[in-house]
């Protein structure tokens, strides 16, 4: 049975004596280095600009202090946070977010399918969208303080995950019902390993817009929504 075609995961790779095969050690070298490089590039961002993306940065400054200081990944600015509020469309009933995440390649690779998809099928069931917006250097809770800036009912962030030695452009997508800082992780809804050779973006898409439908007609998400 060839395993391969089955899982990328690393079993039954055999050996040399006590130690990998110099295949094997290659090709492991070869895809921490890919895990390495999600981390520390950086989104395209004329990418982003070109789907009609707002930017905004947390607190963080580069790459190094993203790493080290997770905390300033979720907030922002109380001028950025005012920008927001001042340039973006209020109380939309779905706010779609992106944000780099721990992998900026995730945003290259899948935001251009999925994002084309949602707001397609969006428009399609007469369900408004927010202005969309691209965080830089952001973490997940960055989603929190964007939903209570313009009062959206369903929030959906895209976001690159960390990147393991399988693949390094994987995304997911966090959604909340009505999402606060006040409330606690176990509001979001998430749908993960979107990418070409897990979920594939254009499946992941009508997922979550089945997923919004639910939320926007129950008014809950995270453990409290039964799907």
């Amino acid at each position: 049975m060839d395993i391969g075609v089955i899982t990328p995961a690393r079993i039954h790779i055999g050996r040399s004596g006590a130690r990998m095969t110099t295949k094997e050690l290659l090709k492991f070298r070869q895809d921490h280095a890919i895990a390495m490089d999600a981390v520390w590039s950086h989104a395209d961002e004329e990418l982003v600009k070109s789907l009609g993306f707002k930017v905004v940065n947390t607190l963080i400054n580069d790459k190094e202090e993203y790493i080290r200081r997770p905390d300033l990944g979720r907030r922002f600015s109380e001028e950025t946070l005012e920008d927001i509020k001042s340039t973006c469309i209020h109380q939309p009933a779905v706010q779609i977010i992106a944000a780099d995440g721990l992998s900026s390649p995730a945003i290259d690779a899948n935001l251009k399918d999925i994002y084309g998809i949602l707001t397609d099928g969006f428009k399609h069931r007469g369900i408004t969208v927010g202005t969309p917006i691209f965080v830089r250097y952001g973490r997940v809770a960055t989603m929190d303080y964007i939903s209570e800036a313009v009062g959206a009912e369903v929030t959906i962030l895209l976001v690159g995950e960390r990147p393991g030695l399988a693949t390094g452009e994987s995304m997911s997508a966090y959604m909340a019902y009505q999402s606060s800082a006040s409330k606690p992780e176990s509001q979001r809804t998430v749908v993960s390993n979107i990418h070409s050779g897990g979920l594939y973006p254009v499946e992941a898409g009508a997922q979550i817009i089945h997923i919004a439908e639910i939320m926007l007609k129950e008014k809950k998400s995270g453990v409290d929504l039964k799907i």
